[in-house]
């Protein structure tokens, strides 16, 4: 392998042993980057007993993995996770490390990066090289795509959403190297974590569903974001929505899609009330069939979408439940 560039990473990240999607995901992109710098490709694992996800990740494509399988990394600690990874970069000298865009990731990554004193691009959605090899860092902006590169530092960052890359082929037959990270005795910390409460979802899952209803600030108000609800509902659909309806309150912040949210590939998807503007529709470019309500024939929506329909989401969508239900009593 050419010693010219160092290895691309790949932070991966796991919750109870069960690698997250948009780890594998960036496997497979590290991997065509891995093999345009002729470099290997490199994975950063921290847990408790996760020893179990290193046929996976080498499956995957990982050449050499740098697992700290301890019970000091049971638990997501920023400054005990970063502190180690910082370690462990200002040793092995990556060239690209890529993250996934959750909540881990987008905390553990600005960390890095300040630490390794380097840039980070967030939310990127397409990564190519150009002629010198630096890592072109695609994201949406002004209605098309904003590259950006980081020529004079060393490592390049970026996080990326679920959603953006496909799963990589896995090869059982693949080999890779180990190499087992032992924390500190104690790294001094200014946070202590003394409980976790988690959630239970709500809905359907949004990232998996077939069908998705996404909302916007054309629903007005509480009452017609409800209707929105509604409709998700009735059709057993995933609720999505754009930053304006988060902002007002009518939705939580988890059901956002877009450049700064959720990336979903559903069967079908209905934009209600929404205008269309790339920051969303950039979250629902893996769509097989789009449909779109707004008032205004000319919003930029009717251009990105299969079917449009011009009517106001706030008549529209009680008249859509209404029919929906009768033909479902019909079934």
């Amino acid at each position: 392998m050419s010693q010219d560039y160092g290895p691309v990473w790949v932070i991966a990240e796991q919750i109870d042993c069960h690698l997250q999607p948009v780890s594998l995901e960036l496997m497979g992109q590290a991997r065509k980057l891995a093999a345009g710098l002729g470099s290997p490709l490199e994975v950063v694992l921290l847990g408790e007993n996760v020893s179990t996800l290193i046929p996976q990740l080498i499956a995957a494509g990982a050449d050499r993995i740098f697992i700290g399988d301890h019970a000091t990394f049971r638990t997501y600690h920023p400054q005990v996770f970063s502190t180690m990874m910082v370690e462990i970069a200002q040793k092995h000298k990556p060239e690209i490390i890529l993250l996934g865009s959750t909540f881990t990731g987008r905390e553990l990554a600005p960390l890095l990066a300040a630490r390794l004193a380097t840039g980070l691009t967030a939310h990127c959605i397409e990564l190519v090289f150009d002629e010198k090899m630096n890592l072109v860092q695609k994201i949406p902006a002004y209605g098309g795509l904003m590259s950006i590169i980081c020529p004079k530092r060393r490592p390049q960052m970026v996080t990326v959403a679920q959603g953006i890359f496909p799963i990589p082929e896995m090869d059982i037959d693949r080999q890779g190297e180990i190499i087992k990270i032992e924390p500190p005795e104690k790294i001094p910390s200014r946070l202590e974590i003394l409980e976790i409460v988690r959630e239970e979802p709500k809905g359907v899952n949004l990232e998996s569903a077939r069908t998705v209803v996404a909302g916007g600030a054309g629903a007005g108000d509480n009452a017609g974001w409800d209707e929105i609800v509604k409709l998700a509902q009735v059709l057993n659909a995933g609720l999505g929505s754009t930053r304006p309806a988060v902002d007002a309150g009518w939705a939580d912040i988890n059901t956002m899609i877009g450049q700064s949210g959720k990336m979903v590939k559903p069967d079908l998807y209905i934009g209600v009330g929404l205008s269309g503007e790339q920051q969303h529709m950039v979250g629902v470019r893996g769509a097989k069939v789009m449909v779109g309500v707004n008032n205004n024939p000319k919003s930029p929506l009717f251009k990105r979408v299969d079917l449009g329909i011009v009517a106001d989401c706030k008549e529209f969508v009680p008249v859509f439940i209404d029919k929906l239900k009768k033909y479902k009593k019909m079934e």
